[in-house]
């Protein structure tokens, strides 16, 4: 597989935690430095009637078609896991192996993002979950994000257990004026290199 010089595998607590605005958000900042980046998704499932896809938003922060960010064929419209998704529709399983194969990249690209789907343990084709693809990319850093409020130090610590190191944990919608927010940020800073702000990351990341 053609890798980008620094490849970073997102994921998330779960389902709707900010992944893809993530993604997104750092990628579109690393544009405006002049850094060339690239996003892929290699599965996604999704409400037919949601808009636009995961795929739709991460290529038009990269500047990409969304067919380039997810092939064609890996869009499943069903709200289900993916490999749930491919048997409702009656389409073939599909393995990690076979979703790792179809990652392709630019050339001269820089920073590379895989999203993956749900959370680490979330099916993502017939015989693996996230924790398998970032097993078979191999990335450089991992990003976990979770939602800023209750119950985010319980899902990170399970989730961050799971996961290649190193490791930054993303809490989004973070508000510095929401006290349960700021003793979640301070709880896992003792643990964990935490992150509020897609700025921060972004500086990281180009670095």
């Amino acid at each position: 597989m053609n890798r980008p010089r620094r490849l970073v595998l997102v994921t998330g607590t779960g389902t709707g935690v900010g992944k893809t605005w993530w993604t997104a958000n750092v990628a579109a900042r690393l544009r405006d430095r002049g850094i060339t980046v690239a996003a892929r998704k290699p599965v996604q499932s999704f409400r037919p009637d949601d808009g636009a896809t995961d795929a739709d938003i991460l290529g038009e922060a990269t500047g990409a078609s969304p067919p380039d960010v997810c092939p064609p064929h890996r869009w499943y419209p069903v709200a289900a896991a993916p490999p749930m998704a491919a048997q409702i529709l009656g389409r073939s399983p599909f393995t990690t192996a076979e979703l790792v194969a179809e990652l392709s990249w630019p050339d001269d690209c820089t920073v590379g993002f895989v999203e993956g789907v749900g959370g680490p343990r979330s099916p993502l084709s017939s015989d693996g979950d996230g924790v398998d693809l970032g097993a078979a990319v191999a990335p450089g850093l991992t990003v976990l994000v979770a939602d800023a409020g209750l119950g985010a130090i319980n899902a990170v610590r399970l989730c961050a257990d799971v996961l290649a190191t190193p490791l930054v944990v993303v809490l989004n919608r973070f508000d510095d004026h929401d006290d349960l927010h700021r003793r979640n940020r301070e709880w896992l800073e003792g643990s964990y290199d935490v992150v509020v702000d897609p700025d921060a990351l972004a500086e990281r990341l180009a670095g």
